[in-house]
């Protein structure tokens, strides 16, 4: 402070000179004094450490900071490994379909009745010719028999007749041998011709009277087992319509009635009828391989040849209806599931059927020289060494993961490996 105060002293005095005033008298400088017995100069060492310290501070604060922001996870976008078929490369045309039993039918009776019995559930496996379900047959049992009695009685009718007719016969062969001899008249045996013609003409009537008795039998059989709902092939009961009691009728519009009262197919006869853009048309042929994709068995593909072009066009649509047939049947396919169908150029080998490990073609990235992916693990992008194979389309045959996991499609130009990660919402 005391130099401060000699400035301002010798700049009043210089002012005052030069303005012909007389100069302020010197000041008192002994009094200017700085009172020093209340602290103590700080040593240099002590002064250093101090900035150390606080330099080691914003370090630590800083590698604090910068490790914070490291160990953040980084957001990416992940594909999952999938499993994928060489036959991709050999597609010329895919289209999507529902699979269906080309022999099916809904079981009814022709008869009609109240239903008595039902032998049969969803899912039963029926031969051609059993009896799945039964009608009440009281009365149509109770006309068979009458009918079975007629014909009795009309076989008992040509007994009678054709014991007639060998006494009619016996009675001309006499009659015919004393008119030759002129022992009866002319007329007597007229009147024994006569009984023997009756005699026959009565066995032919009862004939057919037997015939017809026979004939209203078997009808009434006929009414009878029509009572009996038979399966007609071989197959699996799909759903059942009717249950006991229920009035069974031809006419389902009655009130109250049903018509058929199951529902069954042929498992042999499965197809995937799938429906082709009318542009496409030339691409498929009958007899072209082709393989079926379920969406209830996604992870396997069943070969399948086309069998039928149905030869109209949809107008509504602009599609035509084409029936792939599988090659081999398997239990897992069930009529009504959705399909995709993939037309190939040609017939593939047994190899190329087998499926392979593939991944996006996003997901592989060159690393010394070699093929890698980022697999995403625990939270975590792991550098895993791939061997890539051939294309398939968007994907690439790899060995070195799983089906399954995730791997990393972006970012990608950073380095990842041992990075904490988190996946990006879709």
């Amino acid at each position: 402070m005391a130099p401060i105060m000699l400035v301002y002293f010798g700049r009043a005095r210089s002012r005052a000179r030069r303005r012909g005033k007389p100069s302020l008298s010197a000041p008192d400088l002994s009094k200017l004094q700085i009172d020093r017995t209340g602290t103590r100069p700080t040593p240099r060492r002590r002064r250093l450490w101090v900035w150390l310290a606080g330099l080691a501070l914003l370090v630590v604060a800083g590698a604090a900071a910068f490790g914070a922001r490291f160990a953040a996870p980084l957001e990416v976008e992940v594909a999952t490994v999938a499993t994928a078929f060489p036959t991709q490369a050999l597609t010329l045309l895919n289209s999507t379909g529902y699979v269906v039993a080309q022999r099916k039918a809904a079981i009814a009776s022709k008869a009609t009745g109240r239903l008595e019995w039902l032998g049969v559930m969803e899912g039963s496996q029926v031969k051609a010719g059993d009896v799945i379900a039964r009608l009440e047959s009281r009365d149509v049992t109770a006309q068979r028999d009458q009918a079975a009695a007629n014909v009795k009685v009309a076989q008992a009718n040509l007994e009678q007749a054709r014991a007639e007719l060998a006494d009619a016969q016996r009675a001309f062969k006499r009659s015919e041998e004393l008119v030759a001899k002129k022992f009866i008249a002319e007329s007597a045996h007229d009147a024994a011709i006569a009984r023997f013609d009756k005699a026959r003409a009565a066995v032919r009537s009862q004939e057919a009277a037997v015939g017809v008795a026979r004939a209203n039998l078997r009808v009434a059989e006929v009414a009878l087992d029509q009572t009996l709902i038979r399966a007609p092939f071989e197959g699996v009961v799909l759903t059942r319509n009717a249950n006991v009691g229920d009035n069974i009728t031809p006419f389902s519009n009655a009130i109250d009635t049903k018509g058929a009262v199951v529902a069954m197919a042929d498992m042999s006869t499965l197809e995937v009828e799938a429906d082709v853009a009318e542009s496409s048309l030339a691409k498929i042929r009958v007899g072209q391989p082709c393989e079926i994709q379920l969406d209830a068995i996604p992870g396997e593909r069943f070969p399948g040849v086309v069998n039928r072009i149905v030869p109209t066009v949809d107008r509504a649509k602009a599609t035509v209806l084409v029936k792939v047939k599988f090659r081999q049947s398997d239990p897992r396919i069930l009529p009504d599931m959705s399909a995709k169908v993939a037309f190939l150029e040609r017939e593939p080998t047994a190899e190329e059927r087998k499926p392979v490990t593939a991944v996006q073609k996003v997901a592989v990235v060159n690393d010394d020289g070699g093929k890698v992916a980022y697999v995403v693990r625990d939270g975590t992008a792991i550098k895993t060494r791939l061997e890539v194979g051939p294309a398939l389309g968007d994907l690439l045959e790899v060995r070195g993961v799983k089906p399954g996991e995730r791997v990393v499609t972006s970012p990608l130009d950073r380095p990842l490996d041992g990075r904490r990660v988190r996946v990006a919402a879709k």
